[in-house]
């Protein structure tokens, strides 16, 4: 039985992927597994994906990028999946933080968040490259603020993901995330 096994270094991350997984792929069964942090993910990945019993599992690694270097923190989760002797899986780095996504879609935080006036941001320099902010948490929880709104990590999650556009591809991050779920689903 095919089965996407994803492993997050947070809880909320798993808050947005319980909802749009359903839509990209309504078939697919998948598991989340949130560990304590990048620390504690990246210490288990090996021993976690070496010890799944299914063979036809397949391994989504999502990790924040933070203030690290992509091209490595890649290169070592995927040295981790490699050791584990599973041929499928990918990992996946947000650019700095699971927020990114948040911050390319200001109409679905607007609706998520009830907020009004978000929208009109979303053409401004800043806002049409999310992957460049160097600190996406921040900057949604002050706009909320600014705004007359709140965000917090995970009901901000289970806010905001119902109304996501999965097509939306000003986050490279996650326009390449959409692209491993239904790779992996297939």
């Amino acid at each position: 039985m095919k089965e996407l096994v994803i492993l997050l270094e947070e809880p909320s991350a798993k808050e947005v992927l319980d909802i749009i997984i359903p839509k990209i792929a309504p078939e697919l069964i998948y598991r989340c597994f949130y560990f304590q942090g990048k620390q504690d993910l990246e210490k288990n990945i090996t021993r976690k994906l070496k010890g799944y019993q299914n063979p036809d599992a397949c391994f989504l690694i999502i990790r924040d990028k933070d203030a690290g270097d992509c091209i490595k923190i890649k290169e070592d989760l995927l040295n981790k999946c490699r050791d584990s002797g599973k041929k499928k899986y990918k990992v996946r780095i947000m650019c700095h933080e699971l927020e990114t996504i948040y911050l390319a879609d200001l109409k679905a935080v607007e609706q998520g968040l009830k907020i009004k006036n978000l929208v009109s941001l979303q053409e401004k320099k800043l806002y049409r490259q999310p992957d460049l902010f160097p600190n996406p948490k921040k900057t949604l929880k002050e706009l909320a603020i600014k705004h007359n709104g709140f965000y917090s990590d995970i009901a901000g999650s289970r806010a905001i993901a119902p109304y996501l556009d999965l097509n939306n591809k000003r986050s490279s991050c996650f326009f390449n995330l959409i692209n491993a779920i239904k790779e992996l689903s297939v």
